[in-house]
């Protein structure tokens, strides 16, 4: 099966299209004011509308009140709720949307209880721990703490670029991967000289297989 990419923190809709043209599966936007790469109601807006059919258009959120995502819902039409703070399932649910749970790893974790908590996620995000940060640490986690033949698709995340994708996807065989300093300019802006070149690499792990 061919490994999915989604790109997380646009923020400019040229950047968006132009990386969509390029044959990723789903672009991130980023509903958390501490990140650099937050985008408003107003850039949203744009980004959605310029993106084409077909590709996935993912809202993170953090830690956010059910009023403040249902806002965004409201205005926005994103296809895919991310919720990358501690939200517990009931909450995820709440919302009525398809969704992505993401879980910062630790070598304590207990994916298992993870993946029956949240049964009806889309998938599971499996991203790299930081006490300080909610993602973009830029560093990938101990791959081996995924269990084999894991119940729900897993988006891998956490430090994942060109030079190691490869890698990742031998390793790990995720259903996804996500990306987004590994494919930048600088925060916000992507590089899509990059993009192609994660592409390629994807594709030729995906053939070895």
């Amino acid at each position: 099966m061919r490994t999915r990419i989604k790109v997380c923190g646009f923020t400019d809709p040229e950047n968006a299209v132009a990386a969509a043209s390029e044959g990723i599966d789903a672009i991130g936007l980023v509903f958390y004011p501490p990140s650099p790469r937050h985008v408003t109601l107003e850039q949203a807006q744009k980004i959605v509308a310029a993106v084409p059919a077909f590709v996935t258009t993912v809202g993170l959120f953090v830690d956010a009140s059910q009023g403040a995502i249902e806002e965004v819902l409201s205005q926005v039409p994103i296809d895919l709720i991310q919720f990358h703070g501690d939200e517990t399932a009931t909450f995820c649910r709440s919302l009525g949307r398809p969704f992505v749970k993401a879980v910062r790893m630790r070598p304590e974790t207990d994916l298992m209880q993870i993946a029956e908590d949240f049964y009806d996620a889309s998938a599971l995000l499996l991203d790299t721990y930081h006490p300080d940060l909610k993602g973009g640490t830029g560093h990938h986690f101990d791959w081996n703490l995924i269990p084999e033949n894991f119940p729900i698709p897993i988006v891998l995340a956490g430090g994942i670029g060109v030079e190691n994708a490869q890698q990742a996807i031998g390793q790990a065989q995720p259903y996804a991967l996500d990306v987004s300093s590994g494919v930048e300019r600088y925060k916000g802006m992507k590089d899509i000289t990059k993009i192609v070149a994660l592409i390629t690499e994807v594709e030729l792990g995906d053939r070895r297989k």
